[in-house]
């Protein structure tokens, strides 16, 4: 039987979208943000030769090139102020995440309520600004070895640390606000954006393969066949659960004993979301990019990491599903899902697993079932992101189609749509409470009159 909440969401239309004006008034919000993000990544950063940048792009487009635009929303192939994308906010976030997980201080903090959420924000933005800071330097430094820019030196360096840590802090600005006063997670959703706006591109260059005759017509057919499958499958594994049945004794309150009710704990089979699938093509991605910024100026170190580690290499592709699966584990058990806080909690609301202790016996339960859960959750993750690898790599597709791109496009969708029927069930339920509020004044002034005129025939 659905649930009242299940029914309403079923019966929701573009009518009572057009009544839910604060919905509309976050979107129309939303997307201006958006358009001054994309607007951003035309400006270019100053001291760029624009031509020697066009060159260079187009011979990097079918490797590390292509997948860097796809992640900074084109912004890099311009060499625009947001070239570094959010993706040091992104990094910084995750770090302190995991330094939460470890460090008591800071486990401290986040116990704190808002005091210390707001402390450990601060401690990510000053994450942000030193790896900022870093890669900012590092590209300006690359750009300079590949003969991108007019006027070598300090000057160009200082101003590019700069401009492109400005932009991070400004893209990293416009994401909270989102998030506050708009719809969906703004963090999520300029990555989101910065993916959909260059796949229209990709989507050309490569069916302008296929007419030139580098791809055939079966190769086409089944790369959108797969794209779509993935897609799929995806959706399919991100919205499957496991649920652990909780129950709750009786209680009594005053001179009445309320009935025990049950519930569920629902164990995602992805708790990590797409941050293992991140962080491994961060760290994996990093020898790569200053390597294809420095004008093929590599030591015989980097030269032999790049033979071994290259994108599509057999080492690179194992080395990439190892941490792809260690990250997975590592999240869900030290930030995402920690065993030892849920079995506490529990605990503490007087409830308990059936046929399993609370406290100790229920933290191994629970850590016997994750694991189990996420054997088949990161074995999902590794695919997800290797399939494409292994397919771009064997048959040349000229364009960046990865998996942590699927998953980023496929999370943000449900998630923001997930927000959407919320505002809109909110919006029902609010209409429902002002019409009974109305009946019941009606009723209240008709008994009212009754009881008058009887009060007038007495």
């Amino acid at each position: 039987m659905a649930s009242a909440a299940e029914q309403m969401a079923a019966n929701l239309s573009w009518s009572a979208f057009g009544k839910a004006t604060e919905l509309r008034q976050r979107i129309l919000y939303t997307l201006g943000l958006l358009i001054i993000f994309r607007l951003g990544t035309y400006i270019p950063v100053p001291g760029i030769d624009g031509q020697a940048l066009r060159d260079f792009m187009e011979q990097a487009a079918t490797g590390i090139g292509g997948m860097l635009n796809m992640f900074t929303g084109g912004a890099i192939s311009r060499m625009g102020i947001f070239a570094l994308g959010i993706m040091p906010y992104i990094s910084a976030s995750i770090i302190v995440q995991l330094m939460t997980a470890m460090v008591p201080q800071l486990e401290q903090l986040k116990k704190e309520g808002e005091q210390g959420r707001k402390k450990i924000n601060q401690y990510t933005r000053y994450g942000t600004v030193f790896l900022a800071t870093f890669q900012a330097y590092a590209l300006a430094v690359s750009l300079e070895a590949g003969d991108i820019v007019t006027d070598p030196g300090w000057f160009f360096r200082i101003s590019a640390v700069v401009t492109l840590v400005g932009g991070t802090m400004f893209l990293m600005w416009l994401g909270e606000q989102i998030t506050a006063r708009g719809i969906g997670n703004g963090i999520s959703l300029i990555i989101f954006v910065g993916i959909i706006a260059e796949v229209p591109a990709a989507l050309a260059q490569f069916f302008a393969s296929g007419r030139s005759g580098a791809l055939s017509p079966a190769v086409i057919i089944g790369v959108m066949v797969m794209v779509v499958a993935v897609i799929a499958f995806v959706v399919f594994m991100e919205r499957a659960l496991r649920k652990i049945h909780i129950q709750y004794p009786r209680r009594q309150v005053g001179m009445k004993i309320y009935d025990g009710g049950s519930s569920h704990l629902p164990v995602k089979v992805n708790p990590a979301g797409v941050i293992p699938a991140i962080f491994a093509s961060s760290l994996l991605l990093l020898p790569t990019t200053l390597a294809t910024f420095s004008g093929g100026q590599t030591g015989p170190v980097m030269s032999t990491i790049l033979a071994y580690f290259g994108p599509g290499q057999p080492l690179y592709l194992l080395f990439f599903a190892a941490m792809v699966i260690f990250f997975t584990f590592f999240y869900t058990f030290n930030v995402s899902f920690k065993t030892d806080d849920v079995a506490e909690n529990l605990k503490n609301q007087n409830g308990f697993i059936p046929g399993i202790r609370p406290g100790k016996k229920t933290e191994e339960y629970l850590d016997y079932v994750v694991t189990r859960i996420l054997v088949l959750g990161s074995l999902y993750l590794a695919a997800v992101t290797l399939l494409p690898e292994i397919l771009r790599a064997q048959l040349g597709i000229p364009f960046f189609f990865g998996g942590t791109s699927v998953l980023i496009v496929v999370s943000v969708t449900m998630d923001t749509i997930q927000q959407v029927q919320s505002h809109l069930l909110a919006h029902q339920y609010e209409g429902l409470i002002e019409k009974s509020q109305l009946r019941g004044r009606r009723r209240g002034g008709k008994s009212g009159k009754t009881a008058r005129k009887g009060a007038a025939r007495r």
